[in-house]
């Protein structure tokens, strides 16, 4: 279920490490948020209190120029920890007298957002664990469906260090096995990077990074086909691809999506953020017949540059949601690439309620639904749980997760994602996780499975549009 800040996975990570040095913080229950610790001081007798927690300090009181220098101190790219990071810890002002009128912290403006539909309230979506679960521990992965029960993990980084091998997880009735499948290992050694499945054809590895100074700039197509001495193994090989035309630079948090458009395939890859540039807003194309950097026209209003974010087809096109912006603060925008006669274009979907901006999320379209899981937010308490949009009537839904069957602090960013079904009702859950700096890493030990069917089948009610602010 959708916790309380200290009961949220970062947070019981935090509380078991002060655990084990016998320093519990007893305060927490009392005072779990920063609505409580403000009570606590106006029931003491201060007149005025003020209470930020440090997210809310960071980027609503310090000027732009200040948080420029600081990220620049040093290389960095643990966005999901430390914002959850600074969920967790406040900044606070009480006065009395004439020392109330001298305002040392001022509130922030937010505009609150509904996280859960009333209709669907009380319709948390199931978490279970996989029959038979294999170990797999990593941040940063890429994952592709290659065809039903067989699905491929490149890369990451866990608990040895970064991956350097790729890796099978294969379905055999109600069990789950893996098999180590790229004995020469350096092809893999990238994390945060796409993999992106062309049937038929394979699948596409492009971009991630070895470090944040050290972007990958090599494309590797992934070629696999059944062992014919043995139907229950997979042979897979990479080899690396040469492409032509203009590259784009190297990147890592980006999407790269299979896009066809006359009797062409592409791969269209949009954002991320390099070792100099914090974010990206270009859009290239990569034809898969010629293997050419190609342009492709674009229309519309191109979309705010993001990271983090995600992108998947969805009619003949695609459609972006979230990411973490240009200013570092996460996006919840939902973006729709609609093809035309010569090309594409882009279009900003209204949908309502309006969803909670988050980033480091994982989505797949099923049907006319887009699925939105997990992911790092700022606005709200708790973590993310499922988002529901449907793109034809603009309906969208916050639900819960039900972790109760998981024995570990269950944490949704960095991690992968598949559906297993033609239905889209269930979805694999692999990897995940973090460095939570001096309280010790963090990572999903096992994969779990997501039973969507309810929320899925509620969703099939709202089947009228519904008119946003804007329009009406």
């Amino acid at each position: 279920m959708n916790r309380s800040v200290p009961e949220d996975p970062f947070g019981t990570v935090m509380q078991n490490h002060f655990l084990k040095l016998n320093s519990k913080i007893h305060a927490l229950c009392q005072y779990p948020d920063t609505a409580a610790q403000t009570e606590r001081l106006l029931q003491k007798g201060w007149e005025k209190c003020v209470c930020l927690d440090m997210n809310q300090f960071y980027f609503g009181l310090l000027t732009e120029d200040e948080r420029e220098r600081v990220e620049k101190l040093e290389p960095f790219d643990e966005f999901e920890e430390w914002h959850q990071k600074c969920s967790h810890y406040f900044i606070l002002t009480a006065s009395k007298g004439s020392l109330t009128s001298q305002a040392v912290l001022t509130l922030p403006r937010e505009t609150p957002v509904p996280l859960i539909r009333p209709d669907l309230e009380g319709l948390p979506v199931a978490v279970r664990l996989m029959a038979e679960a294999p170990h797999v521990e990593a941040v940063g992965m890429a994952s592709s469906l290659l065809e039903p029960g067989v699905v491929l993990l490149t890369g990451g980084c866990g608990r040895r260090g970064r991956n350097t091998a790729a890796t099978l997880l294969i379905r055999e009735h109600t069990a789950w096995r893996y098999a180590t499948v790229d004995p020469e290992g350096e092809k893999g050694v990238r994390t945060y990077h796409s993999m992106t499945s062309v049937p038929g054809w394979g699948a596409v590895i492009l971009g991630g990074r070895t470090s944040p100074l050290n972007p990958i700039d090599d494309i590797l197509r992934v070629i696999y086909q059944t062992d014919p001495f043995d139907p229950k193994n997979m042979l897979i090989s990479m080899e690396k691809m040469v492409c032509t035309g203009a590259a784009p630079k190297p990147r890592w948090r980006h999407t790269a999506t299979l896009l066809s458009h006359g009797d062409r395939n592409y791969l269209f890859v949009f954002g991320g953020r390099t070792e100099r540039e914090p974010v990206l807003g270009d859009a290239h194309f990569l034809s898969l017949e010629d293997q050419h950097w190609t342009d492709v026209p674009l229309e519309g209003c191109t979309p705010e540059p993001r990271h983090s974010h995600s992108a998947c087809a969805y009619g003949r096109g695609l459609v972006i949601f979230g990411g973490l912006g240009r200013e570092g603060v996460p996006l919840g925008d939902v973006i729709l690439l609609k093809p035309t006669c010569t090309g594409f274009c882009w279009e900003r979907l209204h949908v309502y309620p309006a969803l909670v901006p988050r980033y480091s999320h994982s989505a797949h379209v099923v049907g006319e639904n887009l699925v939105v899981v997990g992911g790092v937010w700022l606005q709200a308490d708790g973590v993310p749980g499922v988002a529901v949009i449907n793109l034809t009537t603009r309906v969208s839904v916050e639900v819960s997760l039900d972790t109760s069957s998981v024995p570990w602090p269950l944490m949704l960013h960095s991690f992968c994602t598949e559906l297993l079904d033609s239905d889209g009702a269930e979805m694999v859950l692999i990897g995940g996780g973090g460095n939570c700096f001096s309280f010790g890493t963090h990572l999903n030990s096992h994969p779990v499975i997501l039973d969507l069917r309810p929320v899925l089948q509620n969703m099939a009610h709202f089947d009228h549009p519904v008119k946003t602010p804007l329009e009406t």
